[in-house]
């Protein structure tokens, strides 16, 4: 059976990453087809955490601390 193939450029870095990916015997497309498959999509995640009241106040502080400083440094860099 024959399969298309498709050519894609990609940097140096990006090229080392995969190949980090790779296994042993694992062709590229296997390696990129095994890595997009096991991490799927962000919002296949939502609702899925069950979150004590304790986390959600904890998750809310680190927010707002880190959208302060932001603001902060916006308000700094940005005239």
């Amino acid at each position: 059976m024959f399969m298309a193939s498709k050519n894609i450029s990609i940097t140096e870095e990006a090229y080392k990453a995969l190949l980090n990916e790779k296994q042993n015997s694992e062709s590229f497309t296997q390696t990129i087809l095994r890595l997009t498959q096991k991490r799927g999509k962000l919002t296949d995640s939502f609702g899925k955490w069950k979150i004590t009241e304790q986390e959600e106040q904890a998750i809310q502080k680190e927010l707002s601390e880190g959208w302060r400083a932001v603001g902060e440094r916006l308000s700094v860099e940005v005239p």
